[in-house]
């Protein structure tokens, strides 16, 4: 099956890889007998869908959750059942991936207008003057 994350980028769930461990933190004597954490690992060095762009721009946005073999691992303990961690797990993996696929448009260059070149030189005149009399009377460089 084919996850779309935008027009150009989708994963498939073959590059997907779920081990269920046990989770810490709340969950009573459910916490000691049940795996409920999901360890969601992504395979971006091998998936087809993923644009160079996005591969690219993928260790800066994944940060520590990426291996140097090019895995993207998320742990997903938040909530008590299984289900409910895989889809956290899921979804943080898709906002990852929307945003190493968004792209800024190129910016560009500009020259400043003839009236905000005036602008400035009037300011720097002020501002000339005003330091000027702050000098001593008599005072001439």
């Amino acid at each position: 099956m084919v996850i779309r994350i935008n027009a150009r980028t989708y994963i498939d769930e073959s590059d997907l890889e779920e081990n269920f461990v046990r989770s810490s933190g709340p969950g009573g004597q459910n916490v000691n007998k049940v795996s409920t954490a999901v360890e969601l690992r992504f395979r971006s060095a091998q998936a087809q869908g993923l644009p160079d762009y996005v591969r690219q721009r993928l260790p800066a946005i994944a940060g520590r959750r990426m291996t140097q073999e090019g895995d993207i691992v998320i742990l997903a303990q938040r909530f008590r059942t299984q289900e409910r961690n895989r889809a956290d797990a899921l979804d943080r993996l898709i906002e990852i991936l929307r945003e190493a696929s968004h792209r800024d448009p190129p910016r560009i260059a500009t020259r400043p207008t003839y009236a905000s070149k005036l602008r400035r030189v009037e300011g720097k005149k002020v501002r000339s003057g005003t330091k000027s009399m702050r000098r001593k009377p008599g005072h001439d460089e």
